[in-house]
């Protein structure tokens, strides 16, 4: 007896239930698109890797952060117009030049960091010196000198890639200058 009465409550509520979604649903509109869809995907051709990019320096550089920074539109990295100087070259470590980029606010904008070996160097054109930027670019070096990185030595644990703006070439040297980036990194 009690069986049957959980089981008529259970079948009323389902009736009540399906009184008040069905007409709702049957309401509801079609689920038929209004029109075909759009693609979402391009073909490999229509991507270009950001790497494959060349641009001229006098459109690559654009002014950000208020002309105190510059973006890369070749890269998407930020860097300042200004490299900071570290003071004397064989007095500073790496970590002291991670620190003053760690420091640094430029247009009220923290989140700067050493560059690593690469992204440094992706600024180099090696047809230049003195330094080895490419024509046009916005940049004012003040030392065509060593530029610290964060990059480490495999052979050398001790010793950290520099890149020369003089020769835009890597190097190990006993300190040098730092020039910081902002990325999404």
């Amino acid at each position: 007896m009690k069986g049957t009465k959980r089981m008529r409550r259970a079948l009323a509520v389902a009736v009540a239930l399906a009184a008040t979604v069905l007409p709702t649903m049957v309401n509801a509109g079609s689920l038929d698109p209004t029109a075909a869809p759009a693609p979402t995907m391009r073909t490999m051709e229509e991507m270009r890797p950001a790497w494959d990019q060349i641009i001229p320096g006098a459109q690559r550089f654009v002014d950000a952060l208020d002309g105190s920074a510059v973006l890369d539109k070749e890269t998407g990295l930020v860097w300042p117009k200004i490299p900071a100087d570290a003071g004397e070259i064989s007095s500073k470590t790496p970590s002291f030049a991670m620190e003053k980029c760690i420091e640094i606010s430029l247009a009220g904008r923290l989140g700067w960091r050493l560059p690593t070996a690469e992204e440094l160097s992706t600024l180099v054109d090696l047809t230049q010196s003195n330094p080895a930027l490419p024509a046009g670019n916005p940049f004012t070096i003040k030392y065509n000198a060593p530029y610290w990185t964060s990059t480490i030595d495999a052979f050398n644990n001790n010793a950290v890639f520099f890149v020369d703006m003089a020769t835009g070439k890597f190097v190990t040297s006993k300190g040098g200058y730092y020039w910081c980036v902002r990325s999404g990194q």
